[in-house]
């Protein structure tokens, strides 16, 4: 499949890119040589070979689920420069569009 000069225009629109002319044909040409190439490898033989999600033989390391101290909410707000009724009292934040 070759790409036109067309096809780059209307991705670069796309996108909200803006080319010049010779960016565009350099952008042609080196986007049909991808493709060729991905035609290319449609001519390898696979039939024999087990689809795979990753091309290593890899797996999730998962560690056992155990329960584990925690901070108890006093201990959280000892250090806390302001807090109000049990939380962290934060100063308040609007953001202002202009």
């Amino acid at each position: 499949m070759a790409i036109t000069k067309s096809d780059v225009e209307r991705i670069a629109k796309l996108a909200k890119l803006d080319f010049s002319d010779e960016e565009k044909m350099n952008f042609t040409h080196q986007l049909s040589e991808i493709l060729g190439y991905m035609e290319k490898l449609n001519e390898l033989d696979t039939e024999e070979i087990e689809p795979t999600s990753h091309v290593l033989g890899i797996q999730n390391e998962l560690r056992e689920d155990r329960q584990e101290s925690w901070v108890s909410q006093e201990e959280a707000l000892k250090n806390a420069p302001k807090q109000k009724k049990g939380f962290f009292s934060v100063p308040k934040v609007i953001a202002h569009e202009s």
